[in-house]
């Protein structure tokens, strides 16, 4: 398996938990929330100018959930 497929794996593993906890979407906000605080934490904390990817990052993620809210696709 590559790493691509390892990750893909372990989001696949981690979002069957938060459905198994919580089966309402409009409750996962907080998961998906402390996911990116984490992310953003491990991404400055390895190396600070990765700030800034972070950023261009969450900012690209937005475009991508607008762009789901207006035409339905990913």
């Amino acid at each position: 398996m590559s790493e691509l497929e390892d990750i893909k794996a372990v989001l696949d593993e981690t979002a069957n938990a938060i459905v198994r906890l919580e089966k309402n979407p409009a409750l996962w906000l907080t998961s998906l929330i402390y996911l990116l605080k984490q992310l953003e934490l491990k991404a400055t904390g390895a190396n600070p100018a990765y700030q800034m990817a972070y950023r261009e990052m969450i900012s690209s993620l937005g475009d991508t959930i607008r762009n789901r809210l207006n035409t339905g696709g990913w």
